[in-house]
């Protein structure tokens, strides 16, 4: 038995969705515990692309439990058009279970989203306008919609009544939108609560009494640590918290319950939206990293931007979220490229600075200090084991092992569930996994 949490180390879409469905093999339950629809994780199954926003990875495993937990925001349409995707091509959802804890993403928060966004200008932070910052803040501010209010008729038309009322002066006086029907908003809510109403539960007693029963539990979180709201690169984060200790909090479980966080993280590093970026690469070298790895957002289709790999922000990550392993994605994006560089600290004012600056501008003035490993020129395709690597590939990943200090369990190599190599299961397998160099010493 082993409660796991997975969670992104750099700025989001490292592929925690393929490294999620790896694990849901092992896990009874699959709990994902922050975010919403600005989240996409795309599983690539045999011939098959699966793209998912709400619903946790877990969903393709018949047999597994999927808890959307209450640290989410919902969007009902959003979540209804996945469920209806996914019953197309034959994927049951009769496992899937939603907190009735969790916010509900109304349409004036996409209105507000959208306008907001468009009045910063040259200070805008790269929302994906989907509504979710004001969702959390209407959370937050205490006048939020729950999913157990949307099962209760009277109490949403309640709710709707002062709510739209309230928010349509702002949409009016502040953004010069037109107002919302308040009618309309009921009714089609109202047609949202009874599709979804089979699947809400306590979610916080469902996984409770789950890890009771010794069972399998992984926490998927969205996002990336750099992204957090609390622990990101802010202003440019989102608006919950990813980082592992956020899925104590949008699961209601304790933190005792625990076992191990395996984080995510690229061959490289990539970021979507605004904000300092210091191992980005805005020449040819980056339009290769991001044609290769086809590196356009799952729910945007924004085009990301592309670096080399940053250990200082790696080693962040390790710090604020605990990490146990490391689960390294996108390696064969580099098979071509001839010389890798790695950040192993910046350059901060002209001093060596090896941690992440807590100041927005500070981190925007640090210029990256290369490491340069040579690349392998060759396909790593085929490998299913780490003595299938080339010889640099092996060396470059436990390069990044030493420096963050932490060893690396799972590698992959491509898109597809059978790309990748496991060096130990972070669910069945021992707290320190193969790969990993310790004073020259290999451990396990």
């Amino acid at each position: 038995m082993a409660n796991v949490v997975v969670i992104g180390a750099q700025w989001g879409d490292e592929g925690k969705g393929k490294i999620t469905d790896l694990l849901s093999r092992s896990a009874d339950v699959v709990v994902r515990y922050q975010g919403g629809v600005n989240a996409g994780h795309t599983v690539v199954v045999k011939d098959q692309t699966f793209k998912l926003h709400l619903i946790p990875s877990g969903i393709l495993y018949p047999d597994t439990q999927c808890v959307i937990g209450s640290g989410t925001v919902i969007d009902p349409k959003a979540l209804i058009g996945e469920l209806d995707k996914l019953a197309e091509l034959g994927i049951s959802s009769e496992k899937l279970y939603i907190s009735n804890a969790a916010h509900v993403t109304m349409p004036y928060h996409r209105l507000i989203d959208q306008a907001a966004e468009e009045r910063r200008g040259s200070q805008k932070i790269g929302t994906t306008k989907r509504g979710i910052g004001p969702t959390y803040a209407d959370k937050s501010e205490r006048i939020g919609i729950r999913i157990v209010d949307l099962m209760d008729y009277a109490r949403l038309r309640e709710k709707l009544e002062w709510t739209i009322q309230y928010k349509n002066g702002v949409l009016e006086k502040l953004y010069d939108l037109e107002p919302l029907d308040p009618a309309a908003v009921l009714d089609e809510y109202a047609g949202y609560a009874e599709r979804l109403r089979p699947h809400v539960i306590d979610s916080s007693l469902h996984v409770y009494k789950a890890i009771q029963q010794r069972k399998n539990v992984l926490f998927e979180g969205a996002q990336g640590t750099l992204l957090d709201l609390d622990h990101g690169t802010y202003p440019y984060v989102t608006s919950s918290n990813p980082v592992a200790g956020g899925a104590c909090i949008g699961t209601g479980i304790g933190p005792t319950v625990i076992d191990r966080v395996i984080g995510v993280a690229k061959a490289y590093t990539t970021r979507v939206g605004e904000g300092p970026f210091p191992t980005e690469l805005t020449c040819e070298m980056g339009d290769l990293l991001g044609d290769r790895g086809a590196e356009f957002g799952t729910t945007t289709g924004r085009r990301r931007r592309c670096g080399w790999f940053d250990a200082v922000i790696g080693r962040y990550a390790v710090r604020i979220n605990g990490l146990d392993c490391l689960a390294i994605t996108k390696l064969d994006v580099l098979d071509e490229v001839d010389a890798i560089k790695v950040c192993v600290a910046y350059e901060l004012d002209g001093e060596r600075c090896e941690e992440l600056p807590g100041s927005a501008d500070a981190f925007a003035r640090c210029q990256p200090i290369y490491k340069t490993m040579p690349g392998w020129k060759q396909s790593t395709d085929h490998c299913r084991s780490l003595e299938d690597l080339p010889k640099a590939a092996l060396d470059y990943l436990k390069f990044l092992a030493e420096l963050m200090d932490v060893p690396i369990a799972i590698v992959s190599l491509g898109a597809s569930r059978d790309q990748t190599i496991i060096v130990e299961d972070p669910i069945h397998g021992p707290k320190r996994a193969l790969l990993y160099e310790n004073g020259g010493q290999q451990v396990a």
